[in-house]
Order: C-alpha cells, then sequence, then structure tokens
C-alpha cells in the first residue's frame, strides 16, 4: 500500500468509520465502492481497518467503543502541524475536547473537538501516517461539508482555527451554500440546517467519489442502506446522494462530471 499524498495542515486529510458492527460495515462498503479491507493490529486491542483504493489506503474503520455511544457515525479529520497549540486554540475560540491529544502508535497523534455549533471534527497530526493517499477520485474521498444551525458563528471558529476564509456558491440554493476556502483552495463547504429537515444533528458529512451515482446508490439500498434524499444534479460539481449505511452511519456519494 502506498502513501506518498501529502495533505497541506489546515486540510482534510482522513476519514473513519466508527461501527457497532465492523465485519458487516467491511461488507457493505467494500460492496458498494469496490475497496480492499485490510486489518493492521494496534495497541488499542482490537484492531483498526483500512479500506484501500488501488493499492492506496483511502480511510478507515474501528469498533464503536462503549463510551462513544449512539449510532455509527463517519468522522473527518483536519491535518494539523501542531496538535497541541491547534487544540488549545480552539478552545479559546469556544470548542469542548471530546477527545484529548494522544498518541497513535508510530502514526501520529490525534485528538477530535466539538465546534461550537456542536459538530465534531478530528484534528490529525502526521507522523508516519500521512492520511489517505488519494483524494477527490472515485472510491476516495472527495469533499467534506459542515451541517449546522447556526453558519456565522461556525465561519468565525473555522477561521480563527485554521484560516479559513468563506465565499458564496453562486447559482446553488440562492446563495445558502457557503465554501470554505484556504490559500485559495477549496477545502470544504457549509450548509445551515433548515427547519423542516427534523432533530439533525450538526456534522461533517463526507462524500465519496463514484463513477456512477445512481449505481451507488441502487447498490447501497440493495445492502440494506438508506437513501435519504433523491439524488440531485448541479451543474460544474456533479451528481450526489445522501445515504445511510445498513448500520446507520450518514454519508453521501458523489459522481463528478466527465471532462
Amino acid at each position: 500500500m502506498t502513501d506518498t499524498l501529502r495533505h497541506a495542515p489546515g486540510t482534510f486529510c482522513w476519514v473513519d468509520l466508527a461501527a457497532t458492527d465492523p465485519e458487516a460495515a467491511k461488507g457493505f462498503y467494500t460492496a458498494v465502492f469496490g475497496w480492499t479491507a485490510m486489518d493492521l493490529p494496534t495497541d488499542l486491542g482490537p484492531p483498526y481497518t483500512t479500506f484501500v483504493q488501488d493499492t492506496q489506503g483511502v480511510c478507515g474503520a474501528y469498533p464503536l467503543g462503549p463510551r462513544q455511544g449512539g449510532h455509527p457515525y463517519w468522522q473527518s479529520y483536519v491535518c494539523v502541524a501542531d496538535l497541541d497549540a491547534t487544540v488549545a486554540r480552539a478552545q479559546s475560540l469556544g470548542a469542548q475536547v471530546q477527545m484529548p491529544a494522544m498518541d497513535v502508535m508510530e502514526e501520529g497523534r490525534l485528538a477530535v473537538i466539538q465546534d461550537p455549533t456542536e459538530a465534531h471534527l478530528g484534528l490529525w497530526q502526521p507522523r508516519r501516517h500521512q492520511g489517505a493517499a488519494l483524494w477527490n477520485a472515485p472510491g476516495a474521498p472527495s469533499w467534506n461539508e459542515l451541517q449546522t444551525r447556526d453558519p456565522r458563528a461556525a465561519a468565525a471558529f473555522y477561521q480563527g482555527l485554521f484560516g479559513w476564509t468563506f465565499k458564496t456558491f453562486q447559482g446553488f440554493m440562492d446563495g445558502a451554500y457557503k465554501i470554505f476556502v484556504l490559500d485559495g483552495r477549496e477545502v470544504g463547504g457549509m450548509l445551515a440546517i433548515g427547519e423542516d429537515w427534523g432533530p439533525v444533528a450538526p456534522s461533517w458529512t463526507i462524500y465519496f467519489g463514484v463513477p456512477d451515482c445512481d449505481a451507488a446508490v441502487a447498490k447501497a439500498e440493495w445492502l440494506g442502506g438508506k437513501l435519504l434524499a433523491p439524488a440531485m444534479e448541479v451543474k460544474g460539481v456533479g451528481r450526489f446522494a445522501h445515504l445511510q449505511d445498513a448500520q446507520g452511519a450518514v454519508f453521501a456519494v458523489i459522481a463528478r462530471p466527465r471532462p
């Protein structure tokens, strides 16, 4: 497995799944995306699963611990140069620490915070493990989107933490969709949770690239997943859909426009 892609500090670098049934999750996602699952030993007991696309590690999975509670979920990680300084900065900006900074063997250091709008986010300081070796491609993480009840507070927090600015995505949702930008690079999106969404918790949603959105949706549904909203297409962006896997973890798929 190769690991050559380097992620700049302040950009998303990795995603992983906390699953109540890791074996079932491996069966679901390898079937939907064509991944290979590789179990790697850890010093925490249960193995950590790396999902591999074309020999390249793209994301991971691990058993949902009893202290984590709730249903399975996908989590996004932003690359940082100094984890302790970033956690301290996040706290000064109003974030709560959900998982204190810790070493992950020789791979790197991680922490999990909850931003002031209650969305959870992982922070990753790489050592041996740089993050996903493939990004924004079929079979790999392709976009990260914050769904929040307070876009203004979220924008202020992430600008203070990572230096992200934001711009309006013109021609979509009447300007309600915002894009986070770092050094001229689009790093993620932001959308206000609508009143008609019901009791949806603020979160970062992960979009995985697929060659065919509708085929991926059909496969996921056949395997016990659930389509949360009809697939839609945005010119210049692609066709995408939001789903729940068979255990309830939310994710999205996106087929980018063909050249």
